[in-house]
């Protein structure tokens, strides 16, 4: 029982970590066309990118998914029910686990990165202390 829990919390950070990836562009270009100054923190776009990276040469090589490794080691070997891992984690596997050719997975994460790239370039990344010098980050609500 403790190992399918811990297979089922994989299952989620697993889910947590694509949502970051496709999200944090979406969020990145959303946030600049909205003036929202969070989405070009420096330690937000620099994990952006490294997640990105690290997929998109995962894909290259065909390397395994670790979360995917993990999750599968974990995973009780029991005779598979309707929910074998439970109502939660099943729907959230099918969410994303889908039955296409591997190029077809790096094309995608290639695009991603494309993209991520030049929201780098147009929307730049900013420290914490060129913010505030930029007037783009408030500490307080004096701004008399």
């Amino acid at each position: 029982m403790p190992s399918a829990l811990l297979a089922d919390a994989v299952l989620v950070l697993h889910f947590l970590f694509i949502i970051f990836v496709v999200g944090g562009l979406v969020f990145v270009v959303v946030g600049n066309l909205r003036a929202w100054s969070w989405v070009n923190a420096l330690w937000f776009r620099v994990a952006h990118l490294g997640a990105i990276g690290f997929v998109v040469v995962e894909s290259w090589f065909g390397m395994p998914c670790p979360f995917t490794t993990l999750e599968a080691w974990l995973r009780p070997r029991e005779e598979a029910t309707a929910y074998a891992q439970g109502f939660i984690a099943h729907w959230l596997q099918r969410s994303f686990a889908y039955e296409t050719p591997a190029w077809m997975f790096s094309a995608m994460d290639t695009g991603i990165a494309v993209l991520t790239l030049l929201a780098w370039w147009y929307f730049p990344p900013h420290s914490r202390r060129e913010a505030t010098e930029s007037g783009a980050l408030y500490l307080s609500d004096d701004r008399s």
